[in-house]
């Protein structure tokens, strides 16, 4: 029974993240309580505040302060758990080899040890059951964007569809309509030509007739009034034709204005999928104890020039010695992250994310294979993804630049920020390690490439 009471008072005072007792605990405006590390831990890691037993969000970052009350109820837990402790110590330090121990003493020692391991059990549980919820709290995740990609796309084909279909009815009608001015045009004709036909087999039966008179008076009375020495006055149709309507072109502008559909639909795709992954912004600082020491950083770590000076710093193993390059403070092995950089004013640049182990002390190969993703300027205006081989890149010199990671799903985006368009991605990547945001200014050029690198506050339109 005593073994009991002491689990359940133990319980009550066990932080949910941690499962130990509570340090320094600081209760949520939705009144459950955690260890203050914890919860800041948590939501450090996390793309979003929410409470992680009940859910409940907050849109800002809860200002937490130390619950008094419980911190002095833990303390005299801990207090009265050392004391139990110490009186067993002090039983066991009585018995004296030799001794008979009595049952009750020995039962004592074995409840208070299952005791022990009781707790211990009911940790482990309790730890069990939250990874449930967080693998559920996943799936549930996870469903919701896949009825949301789906929604999408189903309205986006069904777009599309509509505009294939609008796009066929159109081409035929045109081309049903250039046949009806053809046959109208012929119809014309055909009905003038008739009408001539019929003056003109007038004409020939009065002449005949006149041809049959023996009067010759008569005859020449007929000629005189009819008029018919000279055939009716007709229409010279010689160079008169009917030339088929021209279909040519008429298909390829009908595919030209579905390719502009198609265009137009595919930008706001785009849109869309960058206000989304604009959600995942991390605040990305720079690491100075990275940088080479041609480097200059600004004081607030978010810019970065190219220097000429090389200047004197201790030649730790985290820095850059050969190329001039820094890394970001934050490192991720988890998750997704996304950070925008202003590349305004540049004319050689080098931009991405990199492992943990890419070598710091010699020449820089930008490539996955050695541990980067990056998209690379060169000459002002020649763009190329650092892959395996190099990807030329077709753009328009973006002035700013948004970078975003899949972890788990191997993924790594590059976009052009104000036009809300896809650069290039690296997919089906595995990644092991942490990743770092990478930065490479490259060199001054002779003041032509002064401009910094910037890190850029992330706002969604």
């Amino acid at each position: 029974m005593a073994a009991a009471n002491y689990l359940q008072s133990e319980d009550q005072f066990l932080c949910s993240i941690c499962l130990d007792v509570f340090k320094d605990p600081v209760t949520t405006s939705c009144g459950h309580n955690f260890c203050k590390n914890c919860i800041t831990e948590h939501w450090n890691t996390n793309d979003q505040y929410l409470c992680p037993l009940c859910k409940e969000g907050f849109t800002t970052r809860p200002d937490l302060r130390v619950n008094t009350f419980i911190s002095e109820i833990v303390s005299q837990f801990k207090q009265s758990g050392q004391q139990k402790a110490g009186s067993s110590s002090s039983e066991q330090q009585v018995s004296k080899p030799g001794e008979v121990h009595c049952d009750i003493c020995t039962g004592t020692k074995l409840k208070a040890e299952l005791g022990k391991t009781g707790a211990e059990i009911q940790q482990m549980i309790q730890k069990r059951r939250l990874k449930i919820q967080e693998v559920k709290h996943s799936v549930d995740l996870s469903e919701e964007d896949a009825d949301r990609e789906i929604a999408e796309g189903v309205q986006v084909f069904t777009s599309l569809k509509e505009s294939v279909e609008r796009g066929l009815n159109e081409l035929i009608n045109t081309i049903k309509e250039k046949q009806k001015t053809t046959e109208k045009q012929a119809e014309a004709f055909i009905k003038e030509l008739e009408q001539e036909i019929s003056e003109l087999m007038k004409r020939s039966t009065e002449v005949e007739q006149v041809l049959r008179s023996e009067d010759q008076l008569h005859l020449l009375q007929s000629v005189q009034s009819l008029n018919i020495q000279k055939p009716p006055p007709t229409k010279d149709w010689t160079e008169v034709s009917v030339r088929p309507s021209s279909y040519e072109g008429t298909v390829v502008k009908a595919v030209v204005q579905l390719e502009e559909t198609l265009s137009e639909e595919m930008k706001k795709l785009l849109e869309a999928e960058l206000k989304r992954v604009q959600q995942y912004a991390v605040d990305v600082t720079l690491d100075p104890d990275t940088a080479h020491p041609n480097l200059i950083l600004s004081d607030d770590g978010k810019q970065v020039n190219p220097g000429d000076v090389e200047k004197n710093l201790p030649d730790n193993p985290e820095r850059f010695s050969e190329c001039a390059c820094v890394l970001g403070k934050q490192s991720f092995s988890s998750g997704r992250f996304y950070f925008e950089v202003q590349v305004k004013g540049k004319t050689r640049w080098e931009l991405g994310v990199a492992r943990e182990s890419i070598n710091r002390k010699g020449i820089v190969t930008l490539s996955p294979q050695y541990g980067y993703w990056t998209v690379v300027l060169r000459n002002g205006n020649e763009y190329y993804a650092a892959a395996d081989p190099p990807v030329l890149l077709s753009l328009k010199s973006p002035q700013k630049v948004g970078v975003f990671v899949d972890y788990e799903e191997g993924l790594v985006s590059f976009y052009d920020v104000d036009a809300a368009a896809l650069i290039y991605s690296f997919t089906g990547c595995s990644f092991t390690e942490k990743l770092f945001p990478f930065f490479h200014p490259s060199s001054d050029d002779s003041g032509k490439n002064s401009a910094p690198l910037i890190i850029s506050p992330v706002r969604v339109n």
